[in-house]
């Protein structure tokens, strides 16, 4: 007996082989669209290294002049070969770096510049002699203030040639004590002037003046010279 196979309409066929092509094309649709998983953050590049400040003076190497510790930080006074830029690190290195003034003004900076006082607010004081008698002195106040450093601003100047750094008022804040000739009607400098006798002036950590001494023939007439340490019983009125 002969078997006679029966043959599908083309029509079932034609809606086979569609239904085949549309399941493949989804398979893929869905391979192609599934999330890639991205890359650790960083990974695209390796990690920096880490970057080392490099503080110059004057375009050269610095040289540590002098260091102090206030409060347990560090403070360290740098200056060039030749003197002529100083800068004050503050902090471990590299801290925070402040340029000097006071060395374009001609000072002589060395190892007994730099003075500190702690306290409520801590500050430092680098002085420097100027001219080659030493007779006249310039001075940079550096004052902390909610555990922040800033420069005082105008260098303080004397025309004794001595600069002290003392809490005179004994409030826990150091004071600036300028020695100056009280030569009233006559120029800084000039040879009247520097024959005149001389007093103690001293400054609060604003700038502002809160008395004077008495006056004395030379600064080695007041207490602790070279570094003057004053009461508050040794000021008056300034004339």
């Amino acid at each position: 007996m002969r078997t006679t196979a029966v043959r599908a309409p083309r029509s079932a066929l034609l809606t086979a082989v569609l239904a085949a092509v549309v399941a493949v094309g989804a398979i893929s649709a869905v391979f192609l669209l599934r999330p890639r998983p991205q890359a650790p953050s960083g990974a695209a590049e390796p990690a920096a290294g880490p970057v080392t400040s490099v503080v110059t003076c004057g375009g050269g190497p610095c040289r540590q002049l002098a260091a102090v510790t206030v409060g347990g930080t560090p403070v360290v006074l740098l200056t060039d070969a030749a003197g002529g830029s100083a800068q004050l690190r503050i902090g471990p290195e590299p801290g925070t770096v402040f340029e000097l003034s006071v060395a374009q003004l001609g000072v002589r900076l060395d190892q007994n510049s730099l003075r500190c006082i702690d306290g409520a607010a801590p500050a430092c004081l680098v002085r420097g002699d100027v001219g080659d008698d030493g007779t006249a002195a310039y001075g940079e106040l550096l004052v902390a203030g909610g555990g922040v450093w800033r420069d005082a601003g105008k260098p303080y100047y004397s025309d004794a040639g001595t600069l002290s750094l003392y809490d005179v008022t004994a409030d826990g804040r150091p004071d600036v004590i300028v020695v100056r000739h009280d030569c009233q009607g006559a120029t800084s400098g000039t040879p009247r002037c520097e024959a005149a006798p001389v007093l103690g002036e001293v400054y609060d950590l604003t700038g502002n003046s809160v008395g004077c001494t008495r006056r004395v023939t030379s600064p080695s007439d007041l207490r602790g010279w070279p570094d003057i340490r004053l009461t508050r019983a040794d000021l008056r009125a300034c004339p």
